[in-house]
């Protein structure tokens, strides 16, 4: 085995991916920062969620939010619903972890916030479970997936965005997540404050 030939085919296989996902997924993003914008400019928030290395994307995107991206602002009414230890596991003792999200989102969220569910493959229940949540709630959708949106992305409506990463392997789709993470944060910034 070559294990360099190896590496350097994930950077290609990666650089490769975003190349690509660049054209179909600017116009999505665009959606997903001006809903966004809108939200957190009528004192509305966002709400996250994701297991995983997706759990992790949500409180990246959290603290981008709240403390800043790349230069000073105002902070921005974000929460991870991934990150409460107590709430985490007295949910998943008392009912089922497919409900740790979900009961966060109903306890947490208003009509006119937005919830951003992240899921490799748009199948993971317990984000299933928050987005059903959020609909009940009044909360618009921003959705991460991948592999084709999955269950996550058919149950998305008119109000929602769908943000599916054009691949299947989760090392890549994760690694296009991150970059629309960096997007999202670069485009609120300078929706609200501009250049």
């Amino acid at each position: 085995m070559d294990l360099q030939r190896r590496i350097r085919g994930h950077f290609e296989d990666s650089a490769r991916l975003k190349q690509e996902a660049a054209e179909p997924l600017a116009g999505p993003i665009a959606r997903a920062v001006e809903l966004i914008t809108s939200a957190l400019a009528a004192d509305r928030k966002l709400l996250v969620c994701g297991n995983g290395g997706s759990a992790g994307d949500s409180q990246h995107l959290a603290a981008e939010l709240i403390g800043r991206f790349e230069r000073e602002r105002p902070e921005l009414a974000a929460v991870a619903l991934t990150t409460d230890s107590s709430i985490l596991t007295a949910i998943a003792n008392d009912y089922a972890f497919e409900q740790v999200f979900a009961k966060q989102v109903r306890g947490l969220g208003r009509e006119g916030d937005v919830l951003v569910a992240i899921s490799t493959s748009g199948n993971s229940p317990s984000v299933l479970a928050a987005a059903q949540a959020a609909r009940e709630r009044g909360l618009a959708i921003v959705a991460l997936t991948g592999r084709g949106g999955g269950r996550l992305g058919e149950m998305l409506g008119d109000g929602d965005v769908h943000l599916c990463v054009p691949h299947d392997r989760t090392a890549r789709i994760q690694e296009v997540h991150l970059l629309i993470i960096h997007c999202l944060c670069d485009g609120i910034d300078v929706s609200l404050m501009g250049e």
